[in-house]
């Protein structure tokens, strides 16, 4: 399977297709970045990279999707929700099917693929010597396309999931944990209930499958 990763930015868009299938460096069939110039409209660059992410998809042909969303609260946030709405647009217009991941689980499987301590801050060098071990080096990886790539291989992990090219047994702890958590409360006022937390259960809300839109959508 091959899968899409994003990693939105305005300045450095990053992106990186996955094969889980294959091996070595063949497992980044390709990667890149859009960019916008700062001196542009606001506007303009939001739209212009709406642009890129429907061209992209369309060009590649792919079906399946991972797009890192927004930390709330963070460095200008609000403008980065608003990058992540146009991109979600470009990816509904496509009809391809998409998940959002968090940058702290991304980050959660390079730190495990690398063996990192536990506590240990994952940073863009790291993520960067991840994408280069799992596919063999392929030269020189920016930091956001790294992220890409971490972006796409978890997305194809949970699509494999959702195909049932894998099952629950074939998945690492971390990825039973993040795609399949069950969670019942023992004790306090929500006691006895039950709240589906992994991401396979959030079908509307953390993926979307929108090659399954009829008409235009």
């Amino acid at each position: 399977m091959q899968t899409l990763g994003l990693d939105p930015s305005l300045t450095n868009f990053g992106w990186a297709l996955h094969d889980t299938s294959a091996v070595g460096r063949s497992r980044c069939v390709d990667r890149g970045r859009f960019h916008t110039s700062t001196k542009s409209l606001y506007v303009d660059r939001y739209c212009e990279m709406r642009a890129n992410v429907l061209e992209l998809v369309t060009r590649l042909g792919v079906t399946r999707v991972g797009i890192e969303f927004p930390i709330f609260n963070d460095i200008w946030s609000e403008g980065m929700y608003g990058l992540f709405l146009f991109a979600s647009e470009a990816l509904r217009l496509a009809k391809v099917d998409v998940v959002f991941l968090a940058n702290n689980q991304t980050k959660a499987h390079c730190r495990r693929f690398l063996d990192r301590p536990k506590g240990w801050k994952i940073g863009k060098p790291d993520m960067i010597e991840g994408a280069k071990l799992d596919t063999g080096g392929g030269g020189r990886w920016s930091g956001d396309e790294a992220d890409a790539y971490w972006v796409a291989l978890v997305a194809g992990r949970f699509w494999q999931l959702v195909d049932d090219e894998v099952t629950v047994d074939d998945l690492t702890p971390l990825e039973a944990k993040q795609f399949t958590a069950i969670h019942t409360y023992s004790r306090g006022k929500k006691a006895g209930q039950t709240v589906h937390r992994g991401i396979q259960y959030r079908e509307g809300e953390r993926f979307f499958r929108w090659s399954q839109l009829e008409g235009d959508g």
